[in-house]
């Protein structure tokens, strides 16, 4: 689906003079120039040669810098990348103006195909979630298995808290709240996302919070910044009206690659209630569900997110024998799962954080 509005921002011919994006230890950014779009990529160098490729597709408002920490968890099982998506992160707007679901996928099937891995392991995060399933269900050839955490897929009841974020979508809301909120300090400003975003606030570290502020202090020099925000938000609610072959739930069920479902107990966008109805639209899948989790499990619990998605691995047989074979002392396998219970059928990563559910004996595809 396209924009029904024209560009109200030239794409890559707004090059404003903002400070640098941050690059962790261990990673690097570079810029890709496609057909239509530029896109910053950040990497992560991989433990060893040989890894299969990872993407990772971040959500509303979030950048690849969203998927750090789950990058450094998974250094050693897959040679990870996690793009900008146009308009955010350190990627200008995209020359045709196009924030649509459709146009976030069209920009990562680009950059796949261009940059020939082959399929990959596909990860997506809200919007990034909804991006990365229209994605796996148009191009199964590009990817391998496919890990959605909380993905913004269509529901009939949205949460009260997800109204606003929605309403952004609404043409002159974004304008009008720029002006509502033009007294807010950026602190408070990325107080408020992590009071939404988070399970709990109290998990982000001072400096982790120091970085959301200056990275949004960048982004609000942006001339395209809530432009980017309202268009994307536009192109949700744009996608949860689409019925027919073009719906994110009738594409759901044609994803043939092995899927992996994460959803927040704590989550404030994304109704947990979803996680079933997930569970049996996608055919291969299996639901990892995280009672104390918000909307950004990555962010919160990476090394849980981590453990299922090396078992998923294992599953398809892309976890490579010295990675299969690690045991910690405590009798743990390398997804974090207590061996017993694995053997004995339980749940892993049982305990106060989650239970993951193989889809098959949940109910799911009945």
């Amino acid at each position: 689906m396209s924009s029904t509005e024209s560009p109200s921002v030239s794409a890559a011919s707004v090059l404003p003079r903002v400070a640098p994006v941050r690059v962790g230890e261990g990673e690097r950014l570079r810029s890709v120039g496609l057909p239509g779009v530029t896109l910053s990529i950040r990497s992560r160098r991989p433990a060893r040669e040989g890894l299969p490729p990872a993407l990772y597709v971040h959500g509303l408002g979030g950048s690849s810098q969203n998927w750090s920490a789950l990058m450094a968890e998974l250094e050693g099982v897959v040679d990870s990348e996690a793009v900008d998506l146009p308009g955010f992160g350190d990627s200008p707007p995209p020359d045709d103006g196009d924030y649509s679901v459709t146009g976030h996928a069209r920009a990562v099937i680009r950059y796949l195909d261009a940059a020939g891995h082959g399929p990959v392991h596909l990860f997506g995060n809200s919007l990034g979630g909804a991006v990365s399933t229209r994605v796996a269900a148009v191009r199964p050839d590009l990817v391998r298995t496919l890990t959605l955490v909380s993905p913004a897929l269509p529901e009939l009841r949205i949460q009260r808290s997800a109204v606003p974020t929605g309403l952004l979508g609404v043409p002159g809301v974004a304008a009008l709240f720029t002006r509502f909120t033009q007294g807010w300090t950026v602190e408070q400003r990325v107080r408020g996302v992590t009071a939404l975003c988070y399970g709990d606030p109290g998990r982000v570290s001072p400096e982790a919070f120091q970085q959301a502020v200056e990275e949004l202090e960048r982004r609000l020099r942006l001339p395209y910044f809530w432009d980017a925000m309202a268009r994307s938000a536009r192109g949700i609610v744009n996608a949860y009206t689409l019925g027919g072959q073009h719906g994110l739930w009738r594409q759901a069920e044609r994803v043939l690659a092995p899927t992996l479902l994460i959803y927040g107990g704590r989550d404030q966008l994304v109704g947990f209630r979803m996680a079933r109805k997930a569970a049996r639209a996608f055919r291969d899948s299996r639901l990892l569900s995280l009672p104390d989790a918000g909307h950004v499990a990555m962010m919160e619990y990476p090394d849980v997110v981590a453990g299922a998605f090396r078992e998923l691995l294992a599953e398809v047989g892309d976890l490579g024998e010295r990675d299969a074979g690690e045991r910690s002392t405590d009798g743990r396998d390398a997804g974090g799962r207590d061996a017993e219970a694995r053997d004995a059928g339980g749940p892993a990563g049982a305990g106060p954080r989650g239970a993951a559910e193989d889809a098959t004996t949940t109910g799911a595809g009945s």
